[in-house]
């Protein structure tokens, strides 16, 4: 599939920046300053609006004190003032922190504590709670309403101070699977680079509109939808939060060109009823991932999407590889190491190696390690963890993968979503995406288990798509057929809805912390199989 312009010839049709946010936004507001460039709840932003709107926030916040190295957070859902305090806060040279507002007290609390804000920016439903929580922050932070700022009393314009490509920009918190979350830092350079990168990956043009139903405190619709719009000079659609049942209403009435999904997004659009489904739609690409050879069929074939990229990245290196636009492109694999459109030659190198650090051979599994120019600048407050992760210029990402013979990677696992049985490691993410693919069952999740053995036993913790579930022999069949016997589950369980992380991602910790499940499970064991 072709499409328009090449990437770096789009980069092209703009004034240089300087690899800064702030200089991104000018150098698009320049050349189009009538353009479309931000769509929310039928308010349609121009990049001309866009830019004088980030600069009377930004002086409100240097009117109060902030500026250069501000922690400054949002506790929001996606709205257009939330871009607006993002790019105000890339003017003052602040550094922009966005926060769930679904997370718990407890989770919440945490998260403000650690970062120290000097502000935070709250949506009003939220304003009485976060004041509660912020009461003990010893960075004493102001605490405003989303919808009150930036109506205070004009004062004397401030010259905004000089920032660098290098400085830190943004701080996204990791969703906290095991442990704590950590604070992942950004540059302006990183923003701006990865931004630059999306449009390579998907051939953006300045005629997309760039459509996404993911909450801006996360790396995919911050840094891909909302950054990728910004360098291609094209346009951003969103919503407060995801709509399964108005989402392809919205993107034609919008004229969503693009969207990205990821697989809890896929899967819940593929068994949505067909009444819901809009064939007006102008959705020609979508980005995400894992994307099942189902999947695909169910997009291109009933919704009428003809092209899907898979790639892979995580907060600390976005977009680190993709199935390349321009093909080949390989069903089940992450892709090849990511390229930039105005940096020839070498951008993301990636290699498969052991504990020790030896690269494996191809075909066999190992851990992913990325070295790429938009790695983290490190996790916030925390050099032990930083020196952890990356060493020697890599990063060690955590997940076990492989490498085919035309240097194309497929994801594994996640090393602490292996599962250990009888001496063997089996990749619970294999085990949910061949569940899943059965016609009764809407998500799975499977986890370890103590065994009397020693090691773990493999619990399916599955959510069905009618009242009347599948027998749990069913199940056993299913996987029999698809599986060597070592991976197939012991244990069976049907359960109401699966727990998710704010970005949509099965929250297996809190399963494997729910006590209850043993004893609601059908085990094949003691059914005599």
């Amino acid at each position: 599939m072709t499409e328009g312009m090449l990437p770096r010839d789009v980069l092209a049709l703009y004034p240089a920046h300087d690899e800064t946010i702030p200089s991104l936004l000018l150098s698009r507001a320049t050349a189009n300053p009538d353009r479309p460039l931000l769509i929310f709840d039928r308010t349609t932003w121009t990049y001309a609006q866009v830019q004088a709107a980030s600069d009377a926030m930004a002086q409100t916040f240097l009117n109060r004190g902030l500026g250069r190295q501000s922690r400054i957070a949002t506790v929001a859902l996606n709205s257009d003032i939330v871009l607006i305090i993002f790019l105000a806060i890339a003017k003052i040279g602040g550094l922009f922190v966005p926060l769930n507002p679904a997370q718990t007290d407890a989770e919440l609390s945490y998260v403000l504590n650690h970062s120290r804000p000097a502000a935070i920016l709250v949506q009003p439903d939220d304003l009485a709670r976060v004041k509660g929580l912020a009461a003990d922050i010893s960075s004493n932070p102001w605490i405003v309403s989303t919808a009150e700022i930036g109506h205070e009393k004009a004062a004397s314009p401030q010259a905004f101070p000089a920032i660098s490509p290098a400085d830190p920009a943004v701080v996204i918190y990791t969703s906290g699977t095991t442990g704590y979350p950590k604070g992942v830092v950004h540059s302006h350079r990183n923003y701006v680079l990865a931004a630059e990168a999306f449009v390579e990956r998907m051939h953006l043009q300045p005629s997309d509109r760039l459509f996404t139903v993911l909450p801006f405190f996360h790396i995919n619709a911050l840094f891909y939808s909302w950054g990728g719009a910004l360098a291609a000079g094209a346009a951003l659609v969103t919503t407060a939060k995801f709509s399964a049942s108005k989402m392809w209403q919205i993107a034609a009435e919008t004229g969503a060109t693009q969207f990205n999904i990821l697989a809890a997004v896929g899967t819940i659009l593929a068994n949505r009823p067909r009444s819901e489904f809009e064939p007006s739609h102008q959705i020609r690409k979508i980005y995400g991932g894992p994307i099942s050879a189902e999947m695909y069929r169910v997009f291109h074939d009933e919704f009428h999407v003809p092209m899907m990229i898979e790639g892979y990245g995580m907060s600390e290196i976005p977009g680190a590889c993709n199935n390349p636009f321009d093909g080949p492109q390989k069903i089940g694999s992450i892709g090849l190491p990511a390229r930039h459109p105005r940096l020839p030659g070498t951008f993301a190198e990636c290699k498969v190696v052991s504990d020790a650090g030896e690269e494996v051979p191809v075909g066999e599994m190992g851990e992913l390690i990325v070295k790429t120019p938009i790695v983290t600048l490190g996790y916030l407050d925390d050099p032990e963890q930083t020196s952890a992760a990356i060493r020697d210029g890599w990063f060690w990402t955590g997940d076990y993968v492989k490498r085919d013979e035309d240097g194309y990677y497929y994801f594994i696992a996640r090393k602490r979503d292996i599962i250990r049985r009888r001496g063997e490691n089996i990749s619970g993410a294999e085990l949910d995406r061949i569940l899943c693919e059965h016609p009764d069952i809407l998500e799975a999740a499977t986890i370890g288990v103590p065994s009397e053995l020693g090691d773990e036993e493999i619990m399916a913790v599955l959510v069905a798509k009618s009242s009347v579930p599948p027998a749990p022999q069913d199940i056993i069949a299913w996987c029999a057929e698809r599986l060597a016997a070592m991976k197939i589950p012991r244990f069976v369980v049907y359960i109401d809805a699966l727990p998710h992380t704010s970005s949509h991602r099965v929250a297996k910790f809190r399963l494997k912390a729910d006590t209850s499940l043993a004893g609601k499970a059908w085990d094949r064991q003691a059914g005599g199989d």
